[in-house]
């Protein structure tokens, strides 16, 4: 799949936004990518897990994991086409953490994977849940890269869509997002 019929999966389902939005990283932005709109259909879910899948191949993972709740369907998703094990870390008391039993073997190799990644905070914390575990990070994988490749994680990253998205602190709008208020579509 290219980065074309990626916006394009994006635009027809209609989760590609424009307007002024405050991102979970605190940062606003004139775009968003509501993923959980593209990702409620089966079909396209299939598609994008196939297409991050056969990029991940090469990595070597057993196990995929994901951050709640962006990374989930993707997530399982591309697990289901790598024929792989899939867990989820998830929010407890502010912070993501491994539950449910989930356990991580010693130098594991594990694959991360998100919708849409800006800053890299989620993921970040997630490769950091693995390490913690004594888990190998084969890579990151996700939908969206909003840095354009400027996010460091220190492994290897892949996406379906790599594009800079503007991003700006709350007290550096520019006068046309100032203008217009501003939603929040994104988990808190």
């Amino acid at each position: 799949m290219t980065q074309a019929e990626a916006l394009d999966l994006f635009r027809q389902t209609g989760a590609l936004l424009d307007g002024h939005f405050v991102l979970r990283s605190g940062l606003h932005s004139r775009q968003f990518f509501q993923c959980a709109l593209a990702l409620q259909q089966m079909p396209i879910v299939e598609r994008f897990g196939a297409a991050l899948a056969e990029k991940a191949r090469a990595l070597g993972a057993r196990t995929v994991i994901a951050p709640a709740m962006g990374g989930l369907v993707i997530g399982q998703e591309v697990a289901r086409q790598l024929g792989l094990r899939f867990i989820f870390v998830e929010k407890e008391e502010g912070k993501l953490v491994l539950r449910r039993g989930f356990r991580i073997a010693k130098d594991e190799p594990i694959l991360v994977v998100e919708d849409v990644v800006t800053k890299g905070g989620r993921v970040q914390e997630t490769i950091d849940i693995v390490r913690q575990h004594h888990g190998h990070v084969a890579g990151v994988a996700m939908l969206v890269d909003r840095s354009n490749g400027t996010v460091d994680l220190g492994v290897p990253t892949i996406s379906l869509i790599r594009l800079h998205v503007e991003a700006f602190p709350a007290d550096q709008l520019p006068p046309d997002l100032a203008a217009t208020p501003a939603t929040k579509p994104g988990s808190k």
